[in-house]
């Protein structure tokens, strides 16, 4: 199978295309796989990491204002179908598919003027602008979750399929569960809340976490907190102003960035974070209670419909950005922590969310159109 993935700008875009092609690579190792995006995003990077030539066209998002500056994005996004059409005439691929984003945009365009069959895939509860634009050219459209499948008016070839993400539950016994506590610093006495903002971090959460270690409020239960690389070393400095050491608090992991979030994930009791489509994903697979804090600068307010997801199921907790401070989060940490009931039963509503086998639901799909 030839195949052209367009993915381009955030993680949560670039990261399913990569699952994707390699299912397909795992399915059919003879595959040629080549992913179009942008020479100014994470896709140049992660594409090339993961193993896949990554061709580059000169598209841009756009706002929804009118300046120059945006007048010339759009001028050059119109102008990259060509360049995609050449690339896709140069390759000659099967299929094209979309994982969202504005790349998508003169891909599809250009896979539509050549014949090409084309796959939209879209995680996010709240479909993109792209994927909304582009519904009627799609061969099909495959979403992460059933909200985005209403939200697709008009288009009658949407299949529910999930989000593939790295991250995989771990069904521990007992003493391999103490052990993964033990080996991460962490009793088993107490319940461990694990706390993150991406992988830059996020400065409302941090500063919300802060205050509750600093006034010591965590007393019953643990914290493990991926702050970020930058932001780590402004709280470590301001820990230090308040003569407390970073590596020696009590019941506290500060940490720049988790590496083995699989691991941590299927440790903690509650997750504390915000809520982009994979990670709403991750804490579905996972089955853990969540509290959410939206970014409240996402496109179209997208975190906090994928936030209600899990929230409409009772396995979730939302605190909008604008509300949240030391005291809303310690007091909505400690009504799910401290009560074994509420913690079973969210774990329990998270699974209701989780869908299995999603590689193998997307790799139909595309077998279906490439046959």
């Amino acid at each position: 199978m030839k195949v052209i993935i367009a993915a381009a700008g955030t993680g949560g875009h670039i990261n399913p295309g990569i699952a994707i092609a390699n299912k397909i690579m795992n399915e059919e190792p003879k595959s040629k796989i080549e992913f179009i995006g942008t020479n100014r995003n994470l896709e140049k990077d992660l594409v090339p990491r993961a193993g896949y030539k990554l061709r580059t066209i000169n598209a841009y998002g756009i706002e929804r204002k009118i300046t120059i500056n945006n007048l010339k994005n759009l001028y050059a996004t119109y102008k990259s179908i060509s360049e995609a059409k050449k690339i896709l005439e140069e390759f000659r691929p099967d299929i094209v598919i979309g994982t969202g984003g504005y790349i998508c945009i003169p891909v599809v365009i250009a896979a539509k003027k050549l014949g090409i069959p084309v796959i939209l895939h879209e995680s996010n509860a709240f479909p993109g602008v792209a994927v909304k634009l582009l519904k009627k050219k799609a061969d099909k459209i495959l979403v992460g979750f059933n909200e985005a499948k209403e939200r697709l008016v008009g288009a009658t070839n949407v299949v529910v399929t999930g989000n593939p993400v790295k991250i995989k539950k771990l069904y521990l016994n007992q003493i391999e569960f103490e052990e993964a506590r033990e080996n991460l610093g962490f009793g088993v006495d107490k319940p461990l809340v694990l706390a993150f903002g991406g992988s830059q971090g996020a400065q409302s959460i941090n500063k919300s976490l802060l205050e509750i270690i600093v006034n010591k409020k965590n007393k019953d239960y643990q914290i493990i907190w991926a702050a970020g690389p930058e932001q780590y070393e402004k709280i470590k400095n301001k820990l230090l102003e308040l003569h407390m050491n970073i590596d020696e608090i009590q019941n506290v992991k500060i940490l720049p960035y988790i590496y083995n979030m699989e691991e941590v994930m299927n440790v903690c009791d509650l997750v504390v974070c915000r809520s982009g489509a994979m990670t709403i994903t991750e804490i579905a697979v996972v089955q853990k209670p969540a509290i959410f804090i939206p970014f409240p600068f996402a496109t179209e307010n997208h975190q906090e419909y994928n936030a209600k997801v899990l929230e409409n199921v009772g396995a979730a907790k939302i605190i909008l950005d604008k509300d949240l401070n030391s005291e809303i989060l310690e007091k909505t940490i400690e009504s799910i922590v401290n009560n074994k009931e509420i913690l079973k039963q969210m774990e329990i509503n998270a699974a209701k969310v989780d869908m299995p086998k999603v590689e193998e639901r997307i790799y139909k799909e595309i077998k279906e159109i490439v046959k």
